[in-house]
């Protein structure tokens, strides 16, 4: 029971950091942000991030999981044009947010978030386009995401201004997308 017990409260402290992580990142961003700030938010002594995460970048990828793991569920409960159009997801709302705009282009930009999200990002695009793209292998939708990711980076890192609005960004970003992976122009509509 005792072991139960250690397992919940760790689980709870993760959970702790990791929603006073979100609020410090979109006040401060990413790299203003220490983990003692975070642990101290947290309601916890600065001693504590560390055994809930090895580090601020392993605490960025849990969230990054947990934020594209939603988005993906999201998508499979519509169609995927639809899903990507829709807003609904991540990328589409954080370019209403400034620092979260920002938080995007540094999930996408460190080593280990970035490899977390091509990989299991791929494995959904292939679920979800695979139709479209029949002779494509799992390395090819890998392939295809860095693509599709650099587009949206690239979206993402310029703010949005009144030429290049959020969705006149979503609609750009959606035609290159749904050509890579070979959408008929029937379906993008």
């Amino acid at each position: 029971m005792l072991l139960r017990g250690k397992q919940a409260s760790g689980l709870l402290t993760q959970q702790k950091m990791l929603c006073a992580a979100v609020k410090l990142f979109l006040k401060k961003r990413y790299e203003g942000t220490t983990t003692a700030e975070i642990a101290c938010a947290a309601g916890m002594p600065p001693s504590s991030f560390f055994r809930a995460f090895p580090s601020k970048e392993a605490l960025l990828l849990e969230l990054d999981k947990r934020m594209f793991s939603g988005q993906f569920t999201l998508a499979e409960q519509h169609s995927a044009a639809r899903a990507l159009r829709g807003g609904d997801g991540f990328a589409a709302g954080a370019d209403r947010v400034e620092p979260l705009r920002k938080l995007y282009v540094t999930a996408y930009t460190l080593p280990s978030t970035s490899a977390y999200l091509y990989r299991s990002t791929a494995k959904r695009l292939e679920g979800i386009f695979g139709d479209y793209l029949p002779d494509a292998e799992a390395k090819d939708f890998y392939e295809m995401e860095i693509a599709s990711t650099g587009m949206m980076r690239s979206f993402m890192a310029v703010p949005c201004d009144v030429y290049f609005t959020v969705e006149r960004k979503i609609a750009r970003f959606l035609e290159c997308a749904l050509k890579l992976y070979n959408v008929p122009p029937e379906r993008r509509g």
